[in-house]
């Protein structure tokens, strides 16, 4: 049994305030929630980048936002000026998307180059870069291939998803990532991780980061079970899934 703690889940927060219609209120709220709990950052619309990094310097949350999103489909060159610009405006990790169509269209060098010029722009910094490899659209061989690219790119994170696609994060897929690039990247999952039995089920199967819109509901719950001694990892057999993908299969 491995216990761990609230503040653990939090430091695998990246707080996700994407959804298209949210309000300068509603980005000013969920940063100064972030702040609050103490998550690892803020994953804001790259136009709410100023009013993030206004509410949160000086906090222990950085500021990320997303390049190229949510299709991965924008020349490099715009990718680069994208992910330099936010770096300028304070970002402290980017969240870009693969080009998935290059992908699938066995385009592979293209791929590759395309992740390592914005890598570049951002170690420079020393910015971190997660890639989004959209798994929805993709079959095992092919995620293989992406976490492949990416470690060759240089990135710092594969992640599942935009949480724009058909489906997002499941267990199966990160540990597909998880066994396929090395140590010292790192894995995040996004769309689908809703309850603190799925961000339980992330950091079980080796993931350190994932995408969170419920951060307050999951954080209380986690300092009540802290409280009580029963904060810990589950067990992980063939049949574990996020609570969203049983939800999902049982109404069907």
């Amino acid at each position: 049994m491995i216990k761990v703690s609230e503040r653990d889940i939090a430091k695998m927060i990246d707080h996700s305030l994407l959804n298209p219609t949210f309000t300068l209120d509603e980005i000013k709220r969920g940063c100064k929630l972030a702040k609050e709990y103490h998550c690892a950052t803020v994953c804001v619309r790259p136009c709410d980048v100023p009013v993030a990094m206004e509410i949160l310097t000086d906090s222990d949350v950085k500021v990320t936002t997303v390049i190229g999103f949510p299709h991965g489909t924008n020349m490099t060159e715009t990718k680069v000026f994208e992910a330099r610009f936010a770096i300028e405006q304070g970002c402290g990790e980017i969240d870009m998307v693969m080009n998935i169509g290059m992908l699938l269209s066995g385009e592979y060098e293209y791929v590759k180059e395309d992740i390592a010029a914005v890598v570049i722009v951002a170690h420079e910094k020393n910015v971190l870069v997660k890639v989004i490899l959209e798994n929805a659209y993709l079959n095992d061989d092919q995620i293989k291939k992406a976490c492949e690219i990416c470690s060759q790119a240089g990135a710092d994170f594969t992640k599942t998803s935009t949480g724009y696609a058909p489906s997002g994060a499941t267990i199966h897929d990160l540990k597909i990532m998880r066994a396929n690039t090395p140590s010292k990247m790192q894995v995040k999952a996004a769309g689908g991780v809703r309850k603190l039995d799925d961000a339980l089920l992330v950091r079980a199967v080796g993931g350190t980061r994932f995408g969170c819109t419920r951060t307050k509901e999951m954080l209380e719950e986690a300092k009540e079970r802290e409280a009580a001694g029963i904060l810990v990892l589950p067990e992980i057999d063939e049949t574990s899934e996020f609570a969203s993908v049983l939800e999902a299969t049982t109404k069907k």
